[in-house]
């Protein structure tokens, strides 16, 4: 039986990696208060607190979907933060954050870590992990850094930089999940479904390349 796929999201990220692996997912974005969650949780492990946030994420999606029929679906959810000197860092928001942020972070490595969420609307199973990958960044100089940041890109991604975007040359290697950096891992995601006895081809939907 051929299932479809609800992206718990609005990260495009996460969705070309889908799409990519041949997986066109509907989109719903959750609102969930990621920020104070993150203040009632703040005692947990960075990682623990990726799998927390995807699993508020999911269930609010779950609880009201409004984008087609709730019937057959498989609903994917996921949160990614970067774990740097014990800190979990998400999302940077201004310029100066994100400036702060990489001259801290150049020359060193941090985890960038994924939690995510799967639920089957037809069985009722759930199942949530985490995946990442160390991440080692460039002694990058400050012109670099400014000029970076002047992109916008890294003020509304997880720790401040992406590894497929304007900052893949100032990232020296990632020892891990590559596709789980980028927002989801496949990998993963192919494993929760084995386990609910989903067929991963059967979530295919898209064209060959």
């Amino acid at each position: 039986m051929s299932r479809t796929v609800l992206l718990a999201s609005a990260s495009t990220s996460r969705f070309s990696l889908l799409s990519n692996a041949g997986i066109v997912p509907l989109v719903q974005v959750s609102h969930v208060d990621e920020e104070a969650l993150e203040r009632t949780l703040s005692d947990i492990a960075p990682a623990d607190l990726c799998v927390a946030l995807a699993t508020a994420k999911g269930e609010a999606v779950a609880a009201d979907v409004t984008v087609t029929d709730a019937a057959n679906l498989l609903i994917f959810a996921a949160d990614s933060m970067l774990e740097f000197d014990g800190v979990a860092y998400g999302k940077p928001g201004t310029p100066e954050v994100a400036i702060a942020r990489w001259k801290a972070m150049r020359g060193k490595s941090g985890t960038l870590n994924t939690g995510h969420w799967v639920y089957d609307t037809v069985t009722g199973q759930t199942r949530s992990g985490v995946a990442g990958a160390r991440v080692y960044f460039d002694d990058v100089s400050d012109a670099e850094i400014e000029a970076y940041v002047a992109t916008g890109e890294p003020l509304h991604v997880a720790g401040g930089f992406t590894h497929e975007g304007f900052s893949a040359a100032y990232i020296s290697r990632m020892d891990g999940d590559g596709p789980a950096v980028g927002g989801i891992s496949l990998r993963l995601l192919r494993q929760f479904t084995h386990e609910m006895g989903i067929s991963w081809q059967s979530l295919w939907n898209a064209p060959a390349h």
